[in-house]
């Protein structure tokens, strides 16, 4: 199943019967590449909510749209790469250093959350992990940094 559809049947499974496929989620967001904004300065697109920053991700060029229509930023061109979900958990996450998720489809209909807990991202890593650091610690933008240069040394996903 795609993600789109992975996303799609999570919100009516929640909304029928209560039930969601939290495995099924991730491993299709893992499989899947995804567009990820940058920001003015070259880096990657991120949020700071509650001391964990957030890189924003987005199933196809129609949701990112959508975020910009949100954001009322469409008069600028939107810039981004295309990254496998799992290179976003498993090697930009841990080279920040600090608490950081990623944020699916921000502004539009199904937005998911995959936030830096076991399970989802590397355990030494995980907020709830054997080496947890603290989400009240805001990130710092060395951290940051240390993302953005993870995902500018990686090679683009093609389709």
């Amino acid at each position: 199943m795609s993600l789109k559809n992975e996303l799609a049947a999570l919100y009516a499974e929640t909304a029928e019967a209560g039930e969601a496929r939290p495995a099924a989620m991730i491993g299709e967001f893992r499989r899947t590449a995804v567009l990820v904004p940058m920001d003015g300065q070259g880096g990657l697109w991120t949020a700071e909510f509650q001391g964990i920053h957030w890189i924003h991700a987005f199933t196809d060029e129609a949701a990112l749209a959508r975020f910009a229509v949100a954001r009322e930023e469409t008069d600028r061109d939107w810039e981004y790469r295309t990254v496998l979900g799992a290179r976003l958990l498993d090697t930009v996450v841990p080279a920040v250093g600090e608490p950081m998720g990623v944020a699916l489809d921000v502004g539009g209909e199904r937005p998911m959350m995959f936030p830096p807990v076991v399970g989802i991202v590397p355990d030494a890593v995980a907020l709830d992990g054997p080496n947890a650091v603290s989400a009240t610690s805001a990130t710092s933008p060395a951290s940051v940094t240390s993302a953005n240069a993870a995902i500018s040394t990686m090679p683009e996903v093609t389709q």
